[in-house]
């Protein structure tokens, strides 16, 4: 006997943008899934599905499938999130879904964010700096907890790209380090083992490929899945650098 308050399964029609642009021949196009919901199905299980029981050449990333590695970031209905995190209870029944823009894509749904990633933090040195010889001791000396959890909270970027996807700025400029560099840099000034100072972080971002290229739009706070306070940390950086003198260019 069915519950009364259980709802019909529907039927849900999944559109995909698909290309491979390893194919010469390939030509960017919208191809289109038919399934049934199912309880508590999440468009993460619902991709499964049609790669395992309509077409398992649609390419798409997973690895953790609980919202922690980032690796499912895509643009669902135009708007970037992770797939794993993305019920489709709360979703119409008809769901167009595309890779995220910015970053160099692999294929269908599939895109490099590492690549980017890894690119950003090697120009922002997002590392701890002065670890090595007499700055052991400043390493290893306890740290006041309120800072730890300050720390903490920059440290929970999952680096899945939807902030990035999100930007009016990364999608213009190539140059720009996006909320996630920013964010890095914000974590690594407040770490007291890290041997610099405000100078040396705002000589890394203080133009307009990095804090000062911010429009304040949002977006990058708007779709972060760890809803972290990217754009306190834009606020606060752009005040501190412009009282040092440092300004767009």
């Amino acid at each position: 006997m069915t519950a009364p308050n259980a709802r019909r399964p529907r039927q849900l029609r999944i559109e995909v943008l698909r290309h491979n642009p390893a194919d010469a021949a390939s030509v960017p196009r919208l191809q289109g899934y038919e399934l049934t919901e199912a309880p508590g199905m999440t468009l993460f299980i619902a991709l499964n599905e049609i790669r395992e029981t309509q077409d398992p050449s649609l390419q798409f990333d997973f690895v953790c499938r609980a919202g922690i590695c980032g690796s499912c970031g895509m643009l669902i209905n135009g708007r970037p999130g992770l797939a794993c995190r993305t019920l489709i209870q709360d979703m119409d029944p008809h769901i167009r879904l595309a890779p995220l823009p910015v970053f160099e894509l692999i294929g269908d749904l599939s895109v490099d964010t590492g690549k980017w990633m890894r690119a950003v933090g090697e120009r922002l040195e997002a590392w701890l700096h002065g670890a090595a010889g007499a700055d052991v001791d400043r390493m290893e000396a306890p740290m006041d907890p309120d800072l730890a959890d300050a720390i903490y909270e920059l440290d929970r970027c999952i680096e899945c790209g939807c902030c990035v996807a999100a930007c009016g700025s990364a999608q213009m400029r190539e140059d720009f380090v996006g909320a996630v560099g920013l964010n890095r840099i914000a974590r690594f000034r407040l770490d007291p083992r890290d041997g610099r100072d405000d100078g040396d972080f705002y000589e890394l971002i203080g133009d307009d490929q990095g804090v000062f290229g911010c429009m304040t739009l949002l977006g990058c706070q708007d779709v972060c899945p760890k809803d972290l306070p990217l754009q306190t940390q834009i606020a606060f950086l752009r005040r501190h650098m412009a009282r040092r003198g440092f300004g767009g260019g």
